[in-house]
This record gives structure tokens, C-alpha cells and sequence, in this order.
């Protein structure tokens, strides 16, 4: 009986936790908090796994505008028994941490709002489907091997192979000369 209440905590913990890695990398950053919670509750928070999970939810409460969980969090994890969750920790608090940069207006691209043009309605334009690309059309055997028009072709010598002939044989004539003495 233990043995099947283990694999169920097993399969659930696992599913609960690639569906939390899922959400946060589909942006439903909430969705994933919540899973990644779900996780954490089912494994022992000290264990290398626990710290993964953790990590994770630290992320997840950032990428959720939950700022002061994750530092708490990311806090708590500073004092880890795994060393690799010990490090994630405090390169996430510290960056965190960092103060945020002061950004003047002429160093961003602004993108206008075009919502308010003919044809545009209240959803972005972004989220339109774009039409589908038409195939393109086989060309027939009279247009692929059609004679090609010499006053549209540049037919003016550069000297590339003259220049490449001449240092060929230069570069012979040098291998021989050195061959020879």
C-alpha cells in the first residue's frame, strides 16, 4: 500500500511540475505559480528536486508581479543544503536586488498606437491570424528554359580569373624555384 501511495505522490508531484514549467514558458505566469506551489507541497523542500522546484517558483513569482515572494523566497533559498539551488538563489536576489536603471526618453523607440486607424478595432494587431501564404505557382518548361535576355545580364570582365591565374602560376613558379635549389 505504501508503494502506491509513493507513485501516486511521484506522478503527481511530476505532473504538477512540468505543468507549472509549461505555464511560465507560455507566460501564464500565474497558472504556474499555483502548479509550482502544488509541487513544492509535494516533495521535501531540502532535497536537490525541492530547490529545482523552488527556483522555479521564485521565477514564476517574478514573471507574476509577485515581487516580495520572491525575495522572501529567494532569501530562504540563500541558506539551501544543495549548493547549485544555494547559487540560483542568490544570483536571482541579486538581480532582484539591482537598483533599476534610469532610462531617458530619446534612448527608447516609440511604437504608436495604430489601433485607432480605418480597419483597426479594439484587439491588437498582433493577434490577428495572418492570412495564409498562397503557394507558389509552377512555372512551365517554356518559362524555366526561356533564353535569357543578354542586355539584362552584366557581362563586364572584373579580371577575378585573370588575377587568380596569375597568382596560381606565380605561386608554381615559386614552388618550383624553391624546389630547385
Amino acid at each position: 500500500m505504501q508503494h502506491i501511495y509513493t507513485y501516486f505522490l511521484i506522478v503527481t508531484f511530476d505532473s504538477d511540475y512540468q505543468a507549472g514549467q509549461i505555464a511560465f514558458e507560455r507566460g501564464e505566469y500565474r497558472q504556474a505559480v499555483s502548479c509550482l506551489l502544488a509541487a513544492v507541497a509535494q516533495v521535501q523542500p531540502n532535497t536537490r528536486i525541492g530547490g529545482e522546484v523552488q527556483v522555479w517558483l521564485v521565477t514564476a513569482y517574478e514573471a507574476a508581479g509577485k515581487i516580495p515572494e520572491a525575495k522572501a523566497l529567494c532569501q530562504k533559498l540563500a541558506s539551501h543544503p544543495d549548493l547549485d539551488t544555494r547559487q540560483a538563489s542568490k544570483r536571482l536576489l541579486y538581480i532582484m536586488q539591482a537598483p533599476e536603471l534610469i532610462r531617458r526618453d530619446e534612448w527608447l523607440t516609440k511604437i504608436p498606437d495604430l489601433s485607432h486607424l480605418e480597419g483597426g478595432d479594439d484587439k491588437m494587431a498582433v493577434n490577428r491570424t495572418p492570412a495564409p501564404l498562397s503557394p507558389p505557382q509552377p512555372r512551365s518548361i517554356d518559362e524555366k528554359y526561356a533564353p535569357v535576355d543578354l542586355t539584362q545580364v552584366n557581362t563586364q570582365d572584373n579580371n577575378f580569373i585573370a588575377i587568380a591565374l596569375m597568382l596560381t602560376i606565380a605561386a608554381l613558379c615559386g614552388l618550383w624555384l624553391l624546389a630547385k635549389s
